[in-house]
């Protein structure tokens, strides 16, 4: 699509940005609308088809932002028809076919034999909200033996919130009135405060899509919902175009 895909705007290649002056950024209000884009997608396939369909390999190469910025779901090479009847016994399901999918995008219980469902996308949506608005990849280096991008961020909410961000998102309301307390003016502290909270809520939101038990997961219905709360709250706050 026009704008290429998720991952060329949050991991621009070196050579991209070489050839472009200004290298490609993603505002707090876009990330949050294509997250929005994409959790009404698997609302469609999960809950508005007939016959509910499991992507099994979301990832920011397979969001595609059209014109408008606007993401859409794309690659469906590796899509299972889930018949809703097995919706209630998913624990005896188990698969001798491996799902490929995606390192560090893949639930846990893939690699254990289960076969593929709804809540293995709702995984994947929880670990690519947290990549979005943290701006690291859950393959990166810093995620080794048991560290993941799941823990790193649970563990430092909410207090620590903005050391874990991504750093674009900082620069964008302004470093100084970020990181400075004591020169906040009270309009400035009350944007920080407002920014942080939905910083929280946003991750919160990856966090219990991303949790490894399946049954700890929120159902990408709530997910949606809850997305869309933040905005309609921070439109209502002035905070967003």
């Amino acid at each position: 699509m026009a704008n290429g895909s998720l991952e060329e705007w949050l991991h621009p290649s070196q050579t991209s940005i070489e050839m472009n002056e200004r290298a490609r950024c993603l505002t707090f209000s876009q990330r949050l609308n294509i997250a929005i884009d994409v959790a009404m997608a698997f609302d469609y396939l999960h809950h508005q088809c007939h016959v509910a369909i499991v992507h099994c390999d979301l990832k920011p190469n397979n969001v595609l932002l059209d014109d408008d910025m606007i993401g859409h779901v794309g690659d469906f090479g590796l899509a299972r028809f889930f018949p809703r009847i097995l919706e209630d016994c998913f624990g005896s399901q188990s698969s001798s076919i491996g799902v490929k999918g995606t390192i560090g995008y893949t639930p846990p219980e893939y690699g254990m034999g289960h076969e593929v469902w709804p809540q293995g996308d709702v995984y994947s949506y929880g670990i690519l909200l947290l990549e979005m608005f943290t701006g690291k990849r859950p393959t990166g280096d810093m995620f080794q033996g048991s560290s993941n991008l799941h823990n790193f961020v649970k563990a430092s909410l909410p207090e620590q919130v903005l050391d874990i961000v991504d750093p674009v998102l900082i620069q964008e309301k302004g470093e100084g009135e970020m990181s400075a307390n004591h020169h906040l003016t009270e309009a400035s502290k009350t944007i920080r405060m407002k920014f942080e909270e939905s910083l929280v809520s946003v991750l919160g939101v990856g966090v219990a899509c991303s949790a490894d038990m399946p049954g700890e997961r929120s159902d990408i219905v709530d997910a949606m919902a809850e997305m869309c709360r933040i905005r309609n709250k921070l439109r209502a706050d002035k905070m967003l175009d």
